[in-house]
Order: C-alpha cells, then sequence, then structure tokens
C-alpha cells in the first residue's frame, strides 16, 4: 500500500459538505507503484483522476544543439457507481528517464489505471540531438474516461550546431496538473530539470550546459475521490 494518501473530514469542507451528509467525504491520492484501493463503508460513487508518467528528456550530442524534451502523461477523467465494487487495482505509471549519455533518446513513462474502468499512457521520451528520428515525444492518451486528454508535446531536437550557440529550449510537455520541467540553458550553463508535477515531461539536454544529459519525467498519479 505504498504511495497513498488518505485525507477525509477537511476535504469535504471544500465543497460545503460533512462526513455523513451526501457529497465528497474523502479520497484516496496514489503516487507510486501498484496498489489496491479499498472501498469505505458508504461509498457509492468515485470519479477517478488518472494521469500517466511523464517521458525523459533527450540528450545532446557533442557540437550540437539541444535534445527534445519529454511528453507530458495523458489523463483519463471518470464516474464511477461503485456500490457493487468493494477493491480495485491502482497502477501509478512510473517516469520516463532523460537520456543518460551524449547522444541518447529519453524514455517514455508508463500507463496509469484505475482497475479497467480509466487508464493513461505516459508521454513519450524526448530525442537525442541531431538525430533523425521524430515524434518520440508525443503526450500519452486517457481511455475509457467520461474524459479523455492527451499530454502536451515535448519541444523538437535541434540540429548540428557551433559549440556556444545552442539557446534554450521550450520545457518539457504539460499534464493536466501543469507544466513540465525546464530544459537545459547553455547561455547560463544552467541543465534541464525534471517534470515539476505529476505526468509531465522532463527538460532536454545540450553538450554546452553541464554533462549535455536529459532529465527525467515526473511520475504519474492517481485520484480517487469518494462521494456518499
Amino acid at each position: 500500500m505504498s504511495g497513498i494518501v488518505n485525507t477525509t473530514g477537511a476535504v469535504s469542507g471544500i465543497i460545503g459538505t460533512t462526513v455523513g451528509k451526501p457529497g465528497l467525504v474523502s479520497q484516496q491520492i496514489f503516487t507510486s507503484g501498484t496498489s489496491t484501493w479499498t472501498k469505505p463503508a458508504g461509498i457509492s460513487q468515485v470519479k477517478v483522476i488518472v494521469t500517466g508518467g511523464g517521458g525523459g528528456g533527450g540528450a545532446g550530442t557533442a557540437d550540437v544543439n539541444m535534445g527534445a524534451s519529454g511528453g507530458a502523461g495523458g489523463t483519463s477523467i471518470k464516474i464511477i457507481d461503485v456500490s457493487g465494487i468493494a477493491s480495485e487495482t491502482v497502477t501509478v505509471g512510473a517516469a520516463g528517464s532523460g537520456g543518460g549519455s551524449l547522444g541518447s533518446d529519453g524514455t517514455s513513462g508508463t500507463t496509469s489505471s484505475f482497475g479497467s474502468h480509466a487508464t493513461a499512457t505516459g508521454g513519450g521520451g524526448g530525442n537525442a540531438a541531431s538525430t533523425a528520428n521524430y515524434n518520440l515525444n508525443q503526450g500519452g492518451l486517457g481511455a475509457s474516461g467520461d474524459l479523455n486528454i492527451r499530454g502536451g508535446w515535448g519541444s523538437a531536437q535541434g540540429s548540428n550546431n557551433t559549440p556556444g550557440t545552442s539557446g534554450p529550449a521550450p520545457s518539457g510537455g504539460a499534464s493536466y496538473w501543469g507544466g513540465g520541467g525546464r530544459s537545459a540553458n547553455p547561455w547560463h550553463n544552467d541543465g534541464p530539470l525534471a517534470g515539476a508535477v505529476p505526468g509531465s515531461g522532463g527538460g532536454s539536454g545540450c553538450e554546452d550546459a553541464g554533462p549535455g544529459l536529459g532529465a527525467n519525467g515526473a511520475v504519474g498519479l492517481v485520484v480517487v475521490e469518494e462521494y456518499l
């Protein structure tokens, strides 16, 4: 049951209800790995928000421009009647890794799910700089929900360039929860940052800024709001 946060009482106060009256009474927040959601007594409906893991940013390559930043995980939102359900398996998508050596691509985030009711794939990893491949860093997709959202795309990679002339690239793709990690800034020799919020993409690396490696995406998230 690692990676779970339970909240009660204070959450219901946000919408003006209290435990024991109809409305939102509690929520469970799953932040990593695979766990089991167990229905609290009296709960009849849940609203789930499922976000896949963010992709890692691509690395730079010697004497070339930026790698591509990672794409964000998709999101699926669904209201589910759980009157006949006691528990469900919850999986939180892992973050993709940034390109760990010059010339290497970032890896994709993995899928999050709430049983078979709602799933969301991870964002794609960013390409390394000066590669012929494109579209690896697209945003992930929500599926099976009442509302399915594609995660934001990462930035494109750069081509051959002269050392010291590479400008900063856009950040990693934004997820449902917000923006991705900043990419490297060679003007200030600043390296990239990991995805800033759940499911967002990692920033890309540049050989002119530190070791030139890509940053990791952010782990996904599953939120289960529980209603009487």
